[in-house]
């Protein structure tokens, strides 16, 4: 299996209409691959706060267009980042997509851990309520958000649900990059899954962003990542691996502690 993570760079100055024609091209040329990702709210910057509610949308609005489009001309699956989602009744959430190779909606997550201590994030948008894992021809993805990778319950979920692999699209600051590679590699070896993690590149709200995407393996063995600017990180795995490694070192069969929560 095939997987492009797409390190978009979120700088000043560039408007989000730009940014959304930029990255719906970038998204065209990774035809070939299986799975294209994005970051963490990259049309806007996750630490650029005051545009969430300016530039928020409906599911269907011009982000899920311009992508969803992007996706049926590429013949990939989308991970398309997240994006500041304004739901009908006015709330906003930190809101993810996988659209199919047919530009289809195949999966809709809202973050659940919102970040910022009481500003920021975490009183300006909604919390999501429920996990979601969507199932590709070679793998069932576990989709999670950024801060929520500090949270190891949230992937047991996902596991109890079926994930192979999980998709974390980030904002995460460089200041905190060590964090970033540790807790990617945590979730790996914890779960015996792969993890796929896409940051953006870049400075936005005066905030250096950390990139270094980076793709794991069930044993926590980087396969890929990326340097500190905007590229495109494309790696060759195979997701029939986890079970093996599951059967081989079978730690989960010994768990004792898990986490109930409804999915979907």
């Amino acid at each position: 299996m095939r997987a492009s993570l797409l390190q978009v760079a979120v700088n000043e100055g560039e408007s989000v209409e730009s940014r959304r024609r930029r990255v719906a091209g970038m998204v065209r040329e990774q035809a070939g691959a299986d799975l294209v990702v994005l970051p963490e709210l990259w049309t806007t910057g996750a630490f650029a706060y005051e545009g969430f509610e300016r530039e928020a949308e409906p599911l269907d609005g011009p982000t899920h267009e311009a992508m969803a489009g992007a996706a049926s001309d590429a013949g990939v699956w989308l991970h398309a980042g997240s994006v500041p989602e304004r739901a009908p009744d006015g709330t906003l959430y930190n809101t993810s997509l996988v659209l199919s190779p047919s530009g289809e909606t195949a999966a809709v997550y809202r973050k659940i851990h919102r970040f910022g201590f009481d500003k920021g994030e975490a009183v300006l948008m909604g919390a999501g309520d429920a996990l979601v894992t969507v199932r590709l021809p070679h793998t069932t993805l576990g989709l999670a958000t950024c801060y929520d990778l500090r949270f190891p319950e949230l992937f047991r979920g996902l596991v109890d649900a079926g994930a192979e692999t999980f998709v974390v699209p980030a904002g995460w600051p460089e200041r905190r990059r060590s964090h970033w590679t540790l807790l990617a590699r945590a979730r790996a070896v914890e779960n015996q899954a792969f993890v796929l993690a896409c940051g953006t590149a870049g400075t936005h709200a005066g905030i250096p962003q950390a990139g270094h995407s980076i793709v794991v393996d069930p044993w926590g063995e980087v396969l890929a990542e990326a340097g500190p600017g905007e590229q495109v990180l494309t790696v060759d795995f195979d997701p029939t691996t986890v079970a093996g490694t599951r059967e081989r070192f079978p730690a989960l069969k010994d768990r004792v502690l898990g986490l109930d929560r409804p999915h979907r």
